[in-house]
């Protein structure tokens, strides 16, 4: 079977979904951007923030299945996972994406020391919509030398069933 894909921007809001014509189970995904707020280059603690990505699946069919889910992200204006960047025409700031609290799993595709996310939703006849929230943690670094302005980066996440 070919996994699904439900894909929508991080940062934007944007949600696209393509369930195929025969699925037995259906997921729609939004996404609440990570938005750091003004960042403050004298402040020696990193800014941290987050977001989450929710997905929600329904089971179409008459017939119990567990659902695995599994989230991936791009790598951004930076290309590389690493050290994401938000950009202000030449001017960027450095930031990192996480699926956890302590800032140890880069979010990404799994490639380039990224992680992927994932979840077992059990849909049943009993139990046709189920939700799965997924936080992302973001950081940027203390101390950077930055030129005053709005800062950005798009990430796109695409969530396989």
């Amino acid at each position: 079977m070919m996994p699904r894909r439900a894909p929508t921007l991080l940062a934007s809001l944007l949600c696209v979904v393509s369930p195929a014509l025969d699925a037995k189970v259906t997921c729609t995904v939004t996404a609440t951007p990570v938005q750091f707020g003004t960042y403050d280059p004298l402040n020696p603690s990193p800014a941290l923030s987050s977001g989450t990505v929710v997905t929600t699946c329904r089971l179409m069919g008459a017939l119990a299945t567990a659902t695995m889910l599994t989230s991936s992200f791009t790598a951004g204006s930076s290309g590389k996972y690493a050290t994401r960047t938000m950009i202000l025409g030449a001017n960027a700031l450095l930031y990192n994406l996480y699926l956890d609290p302590a800032h140890s799993q880069i979010a990404g595709d799994g490639t380039g020391g990224s992680s992927t996310g994932s979840a077992t939703l059990n849909l049943s006849i009993l139990n046709r919509t189920q939700t799965w929230t997924e936080t992302i943690y973001g950081s940027m670094p203390a101390s950077q030398d930055a030129a005053a302005g709005t800062y950005i980066d798009s990430i796109m996440v695409t969530v396989n069933y």
